[in-house]
């Protein structure tokens, strides 16, 4: 019925009868307010008429009734797997005892249900809190009693030394020698709150949960860490469920053969969704390298002004000032003041990696001059913006190579560079960002 090992052991170890009957979880386990599921792994379960009739093979919860309440236990017994239902486990004390006899519990089916030992040791969550990717070790357990029923609720995961160390030497070590030992390491526990299930075909597959309010805490930088190390399958999970502005950040932020994979493996409105939330000028790079075709089923998805941005970048050679362009800043004409600058920027929806200058332009979009955003918070809101345009003006043209682009970077220290097309017109901004992926790509 199942096709995986429990824990790193496998079936022959877990089940050897001299290695479990050390095991012992009520009266310890229960005084200290949860039990391993290491330690329930294996434990003997007792039927009504008080014979012995299998072990604990697994442990199970039904997602959709609750989604911490232990649902059942499947038993091997000498007639196969059976489904004990948690109702009717009486007592957890020197092993399992039943209230019912094995023969009115059922053959053990897998479906709908979610098996603690196969679907969550070793698998890989997030943590959050630590940026980065743990091993869920064991799990702990805790038991309640409502109105003379035994309940058995999922607390936390342990990703720390103590649940390896746990079962590492389970059956080497007796549970009571061992207990002395773990109780003297610190505890790695994420509440089960935060862990939230997922499947991907067709492996299942767990995280930590993601919530926009959580992953607002992170730089993209660390999203984009935890994401290169997990599996493909569980990239695609962890995007499938990200918020689009979170998931555009860190997708901008992860190693370009990554981000290919990731965008290839989503869906063309997922995908379309996630590029539109993205910079113009990342959005354009990482269609540029994707297959044609895919690349225009993700534009088709894109909204009309997105898609129209991103499109006329895809027009300019990737190595090109405007291909590495921003399309998103902010221009004014020269005789705006102060306070218009300010109102502008108040409304303005693009980076603000691009906003480090206001841009001047007269009436044919022609660039005219750069008025750093430092001179503007200290001059007085009346003062036109012509006179605090910075000099000498500098730019370069859309046609510029890269490496002009990263000299004259290296060269004014600049924070960003405006790019004119052939006619003077600014059509877009180059920023330190843009340089510094450029010179990354290089290495």
């Amino acid at each position: 019925m199942f096709h995986r090992g429990i824990g790193p052991y496998g079936d022959s170890r877990i089940f050897f009868p001299k290695l479990i009957d050390t095991f012992s979880i009520s009266a310890h386990s229960q005084n200290m307010g949860t039990i391993a599921l290491t330690e329930l792994l294996g434990a003997s379960v007792i039927e009504a008429s008080g014979a012995a009739c299998g072990r604990v093979r697994e442990v199970t919860l039904a997602p959709a009734e609750d989604r911490a309440r232990v649902s059942s236990l499947v038993v091997r017994t000498k007639q196969g797997d059976r489904l004990l239902p948690f109702s009717a486990v009486s007592a957890v004390n020197g092993g399992v005892r039943a209230s019912t006899a094995a023969s009115e519990w059922s053959e053990s089916q897998a479906d709908g249900l979610f098996l603690l030992a196969r679907d969550l040791l070793d698998q890989q969550i997030i943590d959050v809190h630590g940026r980065k990717v743990v091993r869920v070790n064991d799990v702990e357990l805790h038991p309640e009693t409502t109105n003379g029923q035994i309940l058995l609720k999922v607390g936390s995961v342990d990703v720390g030394a103590r649940g390896a160390i746990r079962r590492l030497l389970k059956g080497v070590v007796p549970m009571a020698a061992m207990r002395p030992v773990l109780q003297k390491i610190p505890p790695r526990l994420i509440p089960w709150e935060f862990v939230d299930l997922i499947e991907t075909d067709p492996a299942r597959r767990v995280k930590l949960k993601i919530s926009h309010d959580r992953l607002a805490r992170l730089h993209p930088a660390d999203i984009a860490d935890i994401v290169e190390e997990l599996a493909p399958a569980e990239r695609e999970a962890v995007f499938e469920t990200l918020d689009e502005e979170v998931a555009a950040g860190a997708l901008e932020e992860v190693r370009p053969k990554v981000q290919k994979a990731i965008v290839e493996s989503l869906d063309s409105e997922r995908a379309a969704e996630i590029v539109e939330e993205m910079n113009p000028d990342a959005a354009a790079d990482l269609l540029a390298d994707l297959p044609e075709e895919r690349t225009s089923e993700i534009l088709q998805e894109m909204a009309p002004e997105e898609r129209q941005e991103v499109a006329e970048l895809l027009e300019f050679g990737e190595s090109t000032a405007a291909g590495r362009m921003n399309t998103q800043f902010l221009a004014l004409d020269s005789e705006s003041s102060v306070n218009d600058a300010i109102e502008a920027l108040r409304h303005f929806e693009g980076g603000v990696e691009t906003v480090s200058n206001i841009y001047l332009v007269d009436k044919d979009g022609r660039l005219t001059g750069a008025v750093p955003l430092a001179r503007l918070v200290l001059a007085h809101s009346d003062e036109k913006l012509a006179r605090l345009s910075q000099e000498p003006l500098i730019f370069c043209q859309a046609g510029a190579r890269e490496k002009l682009v990263a000299e004259l970077f290296d060269k004014y220290n600049l924070l960003t560079l405006p790019v004119l097309d052939g006619d003077g017109k600014l059509t877009g901004v180059i920023t330190s960002d843009d340089v510094i992926s450029l010179l990354r790509a290089k290495l």
